[in-house]
């Protein structure tokens, strides 16, 4: 007995014990990680098809390794997945989510991982989030969807219940990464004027035209892009704004921009614009 009391009492002896439950515990869990990934895998396996891949590769010029699912049929695994493993918690399937990510091989898996955690982002998790966010679509983002699929989905649940954090994010357009600068103009095209509850969200245009101001030269063509969606969506509500300022930017901006800049103006403001670019 006495020597039982020793052991218990002993720092070593306690600090052992608590470190080889911690690792069991840590490796348990890894365990259960790797079996959700491979189940999530077996899924895409058995939806896929050769057509589907070769369908999602034409709007990749640059490349994609896709196993090919179509969005719907993500949404049919990531809605299965939550049904059968109702018990996870949020703290757990953001846990299965970044191990998915560090883990993923093809587009789809990145796409399943997001989708996991989009039903708990709005009521569940803090404002730190975020910064997730920012290492994800710095580390783990490869091309446009996937960029645009956190922002529009994931980002767009967060910041319904976290309006103070949107304008927070325009220090992405200073990224070393071309897909975290693409973001920082993606996850403001659905908050030029959102509603929200019984209150109207309105972004600031001052911190749009700035995004646009520094990313206008930006050398990636997919950021470039991202510039004229954020002018388009802006225009709906700020038209005389936006034609103002490519008005005064025609020299530096591209014309497949300003193309897209002005996409949902009348035909008539449209080319004329196009024809100032002309000249």
């Amino acid at each position: 007995m006495v020597l039982v009391v020793l052991k218990s009492a002993c720092p070593i002896s306690f600090s052992i014990s608590f470190h080889w439950e911690a690792v069991t515990l840590i490796s348990s869990i890894m365990k259960m990680h790797e079996i959700y990934l491979k189940r999530i895998k077996n899924d895409l396996n058995n939806i896929s098809t050769t057509v589907k891949a070769e369908a999602s590769r034409r709007y990749f010029p640059n490349g994609i390794n896709c196993i090919g699912a179509t969005a719907a049929d993500i949404k049919l695994i990531i809605g299965d997945f939550q049904s059968e493993y109702a018990e996870l918690t949020a703290i757990e399937m953001l846990s299965i989510t970044e191990y998915i990510l560090r883990n993923a091989e093809y587009n789809e898996e990145i796409l399943v991982a997001f989708g996991l955690i989009n039903k708990f982002v709005k009521n569940h998790y803090d404002d730190d989030l975020l910064l997730r966010f920012e290492f994800w679509l710095e580390n783990y983002a490869t091309n446009w969807s996937i960029v645009d699929d956190l922002c529009i989905k994931t980002i767009f649940q967060f910041f319904m219940a976290r309006p103070h954090l949107i304008a927070k994010t325009q220090h992405w357009a200073y990224s070393e990464v071309s897909w975290c600068r693409r973001a920082s103009n993606v996850v403001w095209v659905k908050f030029i004027k959102r509603k929200m509850g019984k209150s109207t969200y309105y972004l600031d245009t001052k911190l749009v035209f700035k995004n646009c101001d520094l990313l206008l030269n930006d050398d990636d063509e997919f950021v470039q892009k991202s510039v004229g969606w954020l002018l388009k969506v802006t225009s709906l509500h700020y038209e005389a704004s936006v034609i103002k300022y490519i008005q005064n930017n025609f020299e530096k901006m591209t014309r497949p921009t300003i193309r897209y800049a002005i996409e949902k103006m009348d035909a008539g403001t449209r080319k004329k614009l196009l024809s100032k670019k002309n000249n």
